[in-house]
């Protein structure tokens, strides 16, 4: 029977599907399934596992997972090391044509390993800029400097999408000014918007225009001078400035609602309406089982009529 994808990405245990995953994946409220380390052991394991979730319901469930390369990249032996994105940043310092080709080239080496095992998008590229400030950013920032990233996103993007893979720009309007982890804190950028116009918001608006984004994860960072909430619970970021002024229709994934950056928003379930109700289209809980099932026992969101657009958007195209 066709069960259209819910509103909820959660994780699984191992190596395979156990039941308590197979029960999760088939409820009506799940509509995609992240991976982590954990989940990966050889490439065939690994195509093993993206089979049995998609067998598990139809529509199958997204399959996504971060695969930036650097220290952010969750299936290593039997994959390609991708280098940490900045490299592509200093490369661009010496010879810009270069680093578009190679961001490009990596792009599509990210794309076409993670298709082969049945994935459908990897959460990048990061658009933050590198202000040198952020240790939970840091490397995975291409450059500070707004063209660059812009460019170099872009091309990597390009790679991706001509392996059929799906592009996810982070963190939504940018998380590299601050010195916090959202996954331990709740940092909080004092800058007027005026600011984050000038710069971090200039590669989001790039990518939009270039039409390279299928979706885009928001920031569990405060901008107070915009909004007193994160950026993942507000309506003015998402609705106002991501979807109205900069024009994206694309997906909106929160951050994970188990990570300390989203904790001021309530319970497990108060974050999910909170999210939905700033924009987001899909909320992620991940590393929380008991989150996670408290999310489906309790949780009745209200019907998201874009939900089954973007998220074939984000399906991998294969060729």
């Amino acid at each position: 029977m066709t069960t259209p994808r819910g509103p909820v990405m959660l994780d699984v245990a191992g190596l395979d599907l156990d039941a308590e995953d197979r029960r999760r994946i088939a409820h009506p409220l799940v509509g995609g399934v992240i991976l982590f380390a954990r989940n990966y052991e050889s490439p065939r394991q690994l195509k093993a596992l993206t089979d049995g979730i998609r067998a598990s319901r139809d529509p199958a469930p997204l399959i996504g997972v971060d695969h930036e390369g650097g220290r952010v990249q969750r299936f290593r032996d039997g994959f390609s090391g991708v280098p940490a994105i900045r490299t592509l940043g200093e490369t661009w310092d010496r010879d810009a044509d270069l680093a578009i080709a190679d961001a490009e080239r990596w792009g599509g080496i990210i794309g076409a390993e993670l298709a082969a095992q049945g994935i459908d998008f990897s959460f990048t590229p990061v658009l933050d800029l590198d202000y040198g400030k952020s240790a939970v950013i840091g490397d995975r920032a291409f450059h500070r400097e707004p063209g660059a990233v812009s460019d170099l996103a872009s091309a990597l993007c390009k790679g991706l999408a001509l392996r059929g893979v799906a592009a996810v720009g982070k963190h939504f309007p940018g998380h590299g000014f601050v010195r916090g982890d959202s996954h331990h804190e709740i940092p909080i950028d004092e800058r007027p918007l005026s600011a984050l116009e000038r710069d971090d918001l200039l590669p989001f608006g790039a990518l939009i225009a270039r039409r390279r984004l299928q979706a885009i994860m928001p920031a569990h960072v405060v901008y107070p001078s915009i909004d007193d909430v994160p950026a993942g619970f507000s309506r003015v970021w998402l609705r106002d400035i991501l979807r109205q002024r900069l024009g994206f229709d694309g997906m909106i994934f929160s951050d994970d609602l188990s990570m300390a950056g989203a904790h001021g928003a309530g319970d497990i379930v108060a974050r999910a309406d909170a999210a939905l109700a700033a924009g987001c289209d899909m909320v992620l809980v991940c590393n929380d089982s008991a989150a996670a099932d408290d999310l489906l026992a309790r949780w009745h969101p209200p019907s998201n009529p874009q939900l089954a657009r973007r998220a074939r958007a984000m399906e991998r195209r294969l060729s």
